[in-house]
């Protein structure tokens, strides 16, 4: 190449580029490094002088280019970031570690999520048909009920037409003097109107039975019992059906969310229930269960565990009064299962509660039951429900438009464990200071009563000096206002 065989004279000293210092280890790294073209297609061989002039504008060049690709990467993570918007919780292998949505065991309309299968003994359904007929769908049970009276029609139509084909009815259709074990029967369509009018007892009185055919008057026999039987388990079917009381709890609701809040300085798990008819529930019934997975201390899993959750049982608030919309409570005490649950836990925790309300319909009689589930982003940490029932001129006027409607209130966000250690605190301080004063005020009296104190110029010689015990007590605090104790606990819970 030219640059290769061509002579370079020494450059002068006004000319060289500036070289950074460094360490001497890197200068030495970087001039004994070799140079390669950026289209590789040989190898330069310059000059000492020339080769680290050259050598050290590379390294700047790479430098830069560098600093180039670390602020375009910058960048771009920047808008990555602001585009994903906040970073997700990374796994054991940094991967994206997302919530995964709750599968429900009860749906909101009350429907159980749960399907049953690889069931080997079905003979079991057919022990109890009648009520495997009625816990059938519509579609399936009107076909059940169209095809049982179509088969024994055609059944027993099929055997009058064989009875006129054995006795050789069909072939005397012309002959006067013959008599027929049916009249007026002389094909297969004639004997299956002759079944269907002898089974729904209709009697149009062409078709008639003769006393010349004992088979006939048996057969007859054990058609009408038969279809009354039919008639009697199928009408029975459809009458269950029809007057079963699960369309009465579409008219029970449930509040959307649940909320947790103070009642009386406690947190409490609040919903709300309605029922939307006139006619009311009888006897109706309140009952609660938190469904979580849970692992025993022997290492067994347990999957969708079933904990009661306490609604008043013990006092009886269970048992409902449902004229207008309840607010149910339930207090989160020691033996809640929410007793050691904060704000911050409930966001990260993963559960179901399933109400039931049970009662029976005034108007039929019969059981009613109305369901409904919360998943653990459907409790809603510091709110509470608004009020929906104003008095009107001569009733109350309930306002169902406000029946989901929430609005939050100051409450701790601690869980109920910490909040009764906060106020256990602060009933004890309360306790030990109010006894360490009144162990304090009668020593304060003696010593006053045993120092000679100087009578006042107005007073008389023989008046004995008065003491105000009060006025020994520290009264800087004043005493808390109605509602404040809330607030302490709140601020000892925070603390």
């Amino acid at each position: 190449m030219a640059v290769e065989n061509s002579v370079l004279t020494p450059r002068p000293d006004s000319l060289s580029l500036p070289v950074d210092h460094k360490p001497e280890g890197e200068q030495e790294a970087v001039t004994e490094a070799p140079m390669t073209p950026a289209d590789g297609r040989g190898v330069f061989n310059v000059s000492e002088e020339l080769g680290h002039v050259v050598t050290t504008e590379a390294v700047k060049v790479n430098r830069s280019f560098q600093s180039k690709m670390a602020e375009r990467e910058a960048t771009v993570n920047q808008t990555r970031k602001k585009t994903q918007g906040p970073e997700k919780e990374r796994g054991r292998f940094g991967w994206a570690r997302t919530r995964r949505k709750r599968q429900r065991y009860v749906e909101k309309n009350g429907r159980c999520n749960v399907q049953h299968g690889n069931m080997r003994e079905t003979y079991r359904y057919l022990t109890d048909i009648f009520t495997t007929l009625v816990d059938l769908n519509w579609r399936c049970s009107l076909f059940v009920f169209v095809m049982a009276y179509a088969v024994t029609w055609l059944f027993f139509g099929a055997i009058w037409y064989l009875i006129a084909y054995c006795r050789g009815d069909l072939d005397h259709l012309e002959d006067e003097t013959w008599t027929p074990c049916v009249n007026n029967v002389n094909g297969f369509i004639s004997a299956f109107l002759f079944s269907i009018e002898t089974e729904t007892t209709i009697g149009y009185g062409h078709r008639v039975i003769t006393d010349q055919c004992p088979v006939g008057t048996m057969l007859l026999l054990l058609q009408a019992i038969l279809g009354s039987m039919v008639n009697a388990f199928m009408v029975g079917c459809m009458f269950v059906k029809i007057s079963q009381p699960n369309k009465r709890a579409e008219t029970l609701v449930f509040s959307k969310n649940a909320v947790i809040s103070l009642r009386d300085d406690k947190l409490c798990l609040m919903f709300r229930v309605g029922d939307l008819r006139s006619s009311h529930i009888v006897g109706a019934n309140m009952r609660a269960k938190l469904i979580k997975s849970k692992q025993t201390q022997e290492g067994e899993f347990i999957p969708l565990d079933q904990t009661d959750i306490s609604v008043g049982f013990e006092t009886g608030d269970d048992r409902l009064f449902l004229v207008s919309p309840l607010v149910i409570s339930h207090e989160i005490d020691a033996r809640s299962p929410f007793w050691d649950m904060s704000q911050a836990q409930l966001e990260k925790e993963d559960f179901e509660i399933v109400v039931i309300l049970e009662g029976m319909v005034e108007a039929t009689g019969m059981t009613c039951q109305a369901r409904s589930s919360y998943l653990a982003e459907e409790v809603q940490w510091g709110h509470r429900f608004s009020p929906m029932m104003s008095l009107a001129e001569g009733f109350f006027d309930v306002d169902y438009g406000a029946f989901h409607h929430t609005f939050e209130v100051d409450t701790p966000s601690c869980s109920a464990r910490e909040l009764s250690l906060a106020a256990a605190r602060l009933d004890a301080h309360l306790y030990w200071s109010i006894s360490s004063r009144l162990d304090e005020e009668p020593t304060l009296v003696q010593q006053a009563a045993t120092e000679p104190q100087a009578a006042p110029p107005d007073s008389g010689k023989g008046e004995a000096p008065t003491f105000i015990v009060g006025e020994m007590t520290d009264n800087s605090v004043p005493p808390p206002a109605l509602g404040e104790p809330n607030g302490s606990i709140q601020s000892a819970c925070e603390a």
